[in-house]
């Protein structure tokens, strides 16, 4: 019986090596410079997030040891999401253990039969495989046009209990994102649940690093808010955020993801913690950061030149050249992610290039004179 299982899955692998879009786990442990990491402002590697990982860890031990509803919600959790919930704002909130798992729960759970999602075409798989599970209809708009949405809204605000309009602040692919005034203004318009995945807009926007809600002044209009611990924090595990009681309450007593789960462990607890206090005072690393990717992005040929998201793609189009560039870059000691379908569209496969605060103008340089000896 196997041996037809194994032909099939087989002849799948072979299909996606012709056609350059295989996927392997590779050991990057050789290069000068990393710019296919999330980590933003390389907080994991900070002496403080370190020290109070290991504290936490000595007090609570090396894993929660239960699911967050029999005995895994320690201490050192009920201290870091109180303090997540004082940056962002929020009165009452949840953690997951990953951003993955917190974004399907937030879909596959929430919306009703009689609901309407609208949903950015370009949110990340894991909203996307919500969506899929999810009672409610959905449609997705044009990649951050508020017209189109305006337009979908003016059709169908009327016909439905609830609609939700679910967007990242970043998004993680382009490095682009919508404007968050305009979004806020079409609420008022057409009232809608406002969901916001700020994965990638923690610590990189706003004045305490809040994300991309708090640098554009609407942190109060995001009724459900998403974030990650594993990217700017340097740890792992995720969080979603209300100042609605009862959506808090009803994904603790309806998500399986949270519930069938060993909690996080206590050292991610508490160099995520630790991380949040650092990075609140960030300004000048914020600053750094954008200033570099203002740089960069009037270097190279991108369609999110506007924005100063520490996200850059460098598109290719062929897989296979994003391979060998991603390699020759590798061989010179730059580490970039190469991201091809269906991650991305057809013929729009490209290089990841992921900045960070523990680089200069010198790396761009050289980056761009190999991009620029390869064209």
């Amino acid at each position: 019986m196997i041996e037809k299982l194994t032909r099939r899955l087989e002849k799948d692998l072979n299909d996606r090596k012709t056609k350059n879009l295989y996927r392997e786990i590779k050991l990057y442990n050789s290069y000068r410079y990393n710019l296919a990491s999330n980590d933003y402002f390389c907080l994991r590697y900070h002496p403080k997030v370190i020290s109070k990982a290991q504290e936490a860890c000595e007090l609570y031990g090396t894993g929660s040891g239960a699911s967050p509803l029999l005995s895994g919600f320690l201490p050192c959790h009920k201290e870091l999401l109180d303090e997540i919930l004082r940056w962002k704002q929020k009165s009452s909130g949840i953690l997951f253990n990953s951003g993955y798992a917190a974004n399907q729960s937030i879909l596959k759970y929430l919306p009703g039969k009689k609901d309407l999602i609208l949903s950015d075409r370009l949110i990340h798989n894991s909203l996307v495989q919500g969506l899929k599970q999810c009672a409610a209809k959905f449609i997705r708009y044009s990649h951050i046009n508020m017209t189109n949405l305006e337009n979908l809204l003016q059709k169908h605000h009327k016909n439905y209990d609830s609609i939700f309009v679910i967007t990242e602040s970043v998004f993680s692919m382009d490095g682009d994102y919508p404007d968050l005034k305009k979004l806020v203004n079409l609420k008022k318009k057409y009232p809608f649940i406002l969901v916001l995945d700020e994965a990638h807009g923690t610590g990189v926007f706003g004045p305490t690093g809040g994300g991309l809600a708090e640098e554009m002044g609407v942190l109060s209009e995001i009724d459900i808010l998403i974030g990650t611990l594993g990217k700017s924090l340097g740890s792992m595990g995720a969080y979603v955020l209300s100042n609605n009681q009862s959506i808090i309450d009803y994904l603790t007593n309806e998500a399986s993801e949270y519930i069938y789960s060993t909690f996080l462990s206590p050292s991610q607890a508490g160099a995520a913690l630790e991380a949040i206090k650092l990075i609140k005072n960030y300004d000048k690393q914020r600053k750094f950061l954008k200033n570099l990717s203002k740089y960069l992005r009037k270097s190279v040929s991108t369609s999110s030149e506007d924005y100063l998201s520490p996200i850059i793609p460098v598109l290719i189009g062929d897989p296979q050249k994003t391979i060998k560039l991603r390699d020759t870059l590798l061989e010179k000691g730059i580490l970039v992610g190469a991201v091809r379908p269906p991650t991305v569209p057809a013929n729009t496969s490209r290089l990841r290039i992921s900045l960070n605060s523990g680089i200069n103008k010198s790396v761009l340089n050289e980056l761009l004179n190999i991009l620029g000896d390869y064209n």
